[in-house]
């Protein structure tokens, strides 16, 4: 593994104007291929195990769906006015737990309980099949607030995996016209911070960027050369790898001192900004000793 390059990104500024603005997810597909995005990993990679538990994880995700009580929505009047003050309509700051995440926890658990894994994953998991809903919550707010804490990082993984269930189905139920932006590199659904962002090939958006939440799943356009923590467009540069064509880099911003992964998906249309985010490993390590910190938040790569 070599040491990374750093060009400039030869796009302007801008993107394609016609872009559609959101791209709500699709719960059906989404962890599913996101499972099989982690299943295509090289078993000689060191993070070949990882990448093999979070497919399995992925898959449970995928597994559970079916038959879950719809979640609660806002109301009407609600998302009327968050639209009025741009603000995300599935508020993450007063979310409280419904009854279709505490059975979307009971069910992802259960088929999780015989996935392979570590002593300390399991011991983990089964912590959080005792657990009372008061504990869940406060884990859940945790989760929420993007900040988990390293001495229960195993936990807290399970948590995410259950609200990325419940949030994506959450936003699949959006009207996407009444979505509006919020600020750089929060999500316009629920409010979150990016994994990552991508440059896709779709029709009518070919070349635009788009922002991925770590929460809900919901893609939003951003402009292609701009800094998804603090905004600005100057002092932007991208590094990369040698060996992947071009298709993963780190954009990072010398205003603020942070980067962002983004996953060139025109030139691979099989890359998950979560999976490939954790399988670039290398990328964050190599920027580790840098002057750049990570500022797309992951729960699979806490630490980083």
């Amino acid at each position: 593994m070599s040491d990374p390059t750093i060009q400039p990104d030869p796009s302007q500024i801008g993107g394609i104007s016609q872009a559609p603005f959101v791209r709500l997810p699709d719960p059906a597909s989404l962890f599913a291929q996101r499972s099989a995005r982690f299943a295509m990993a090289d078993p000689a990679d060191p993070l070949a195990p990882y990448l093999a538990f979070l497919s399995a994880l992925a898959n449970a995700q995928d597994a559970v769906l079916a038959g879950l009580s719809d979640p609660a929505m806002p109301a009407e009047d609600a998302v009327a006015r968050a639209r009025e003050f741009t603000m995300p309509p599935l508020d993450r700051g007063l979310f409280k737990p419904d009854a279709a995440l505490w059975q979307t926890f009971e069910r992802l658990f259960e088929a999780l309980d015989p996935v392979p894994k570590p002593e300390t994953a399991q011991a983990a998991l089964a912590k959080l099949r005792a657990a009372d809903p008061a504990a869940l919550s406060a884990m859940v707010t945790t989760v929420l607030s993007s900040s988990i804490p390293a001495e229960t990082m195993a936990e807290h993984i399970y948590i995410a995996a259950g609200l990325q269930v419940h949030f994506a189905r959450m936003a699949a139920r959006l009207d996407p016209k009444r979505l509006v932006p919020i600020e750089t590199g929060i999500c316009p659904a629920c409010g979150g911070p990016p994994t990552s962002s991508m440059v896709v090939g779709w029709p009518g958006a070919d070349g635009a960027r788009y922002a991925f939440c770590s929460l809900c799943a919901t893609l939003w356009n951003e402009v292609r050369i701009k800094c998804l923590v603090c905004g600005s467009t100057k002092g932007i540069s991208y590094r990369g790898l040698d060996g992947d064509a071009g298709k993963i880099k780190a954009e990072c911003c010398d205003e603020c001192g942070s980067y962002v992964k983004i996953l060139y998906e025109h030139k691979d249309v099989r890359l998950d900004p979560v999976a490939d985010d954790v399988a670039s490993l290398g990328l964050d390590i190599l920027l580790r000793d840098s002057t750049y910190r990570r500022g797309g938040f992951n729960p699979y790569l806490q630490g980083y």
